[in-house]
């Protein structure tokens, strides 16, 4: 008796996300961003062991609750930057750089992806990240932001650089192209997630020092 190799689909809720994202998909990753980079913070805030926002004794039962989540204004921010400026950016930018190489597979087509990728798409997000930062730690002139920018916009950059091609790769050869935005969405998360942890506790450090 011979038997037969099941193969199994995509779970129930990943084929539903990726039906979202086929039929509306600026609105799924701009709520996906939105939700991501509110739990990045979040997050990273749990992981670097920020203190704790202080709340009044009197303050009502659900900002006690946020302050042990050490769920702030910033983590509300950076959900609309990931829902109105990261998403609808990201979303018009890669999916230019699809259309201009589809049904493109050579050696070369690749190698063109990657390094559009890394020259034309990667300096403008981290220009558009790097402003919104600076706007969410509260800049608001036009030099402040512009200070922001030219301070970080090599290190984003550089580790852009590393980074997308890497995975580029990874998902040129072995991501299917409709699992591309979970893929990238997943490793955007994972090192937005190591990076604020890292500024949070040299921000730690700073101020303990003082």
């Amino acid at each position: 008796m011979s038997t037969q190799a099941v193969s199994k689909g995509p779970h129930p809720l990943l084929a539903k996300y990726l039906n979202q994202l086929a039929t509306h998909p600026l609105r799924t990753k701009a709520i996906t961003a939105a939700l991501l980079y509110f739990l990045q913070e979040v997050v990273a805030s749990h992981i670097a062991r920020t203190p704790y926002r202080r709340v009044r004794r009197t303050a009502p039962l659900y900002d006690h609750l946020l302050s042990l989540a050490r769920i702030d204004t910033k983590s509300l921010k950076m959900a609309l930057y990931g829902f109105f400026v990261s998403a609808p950016l990201g979303h018009f930018l890669v999916g230019a750089l699809q259309k201009v190489f589809a049904g493109k597979t050579g050696a070369k087509a690749r190698v063109g992806q990657i390094l559009a990728n890394n020259l034309i798409v990667s300096p403008i997000q981290a220009c558009a990240y790097l402003t919104s930062m600076a706007v969410i730690s509260g800049a608001r002139s036009k030099d402040e932001i512009m200070k922001t920018i030219k301070t970080g916009f090599l290190s984003v950059v550089r580790i852009t650089w590393v980074v997308s091609p890497l995975s580029m790769t990874i998902a040129q050869r072995y991501i299917p192209l409709h699992l591309w935005v979970p893929f990238f969405n997943a490793i955007q998360f994972v090192l937005g997630t190591y990076f604020n942890v890292r500024v949070k506790k040299a921000r730690g450090r700073e101020e303990r020092r003082d």
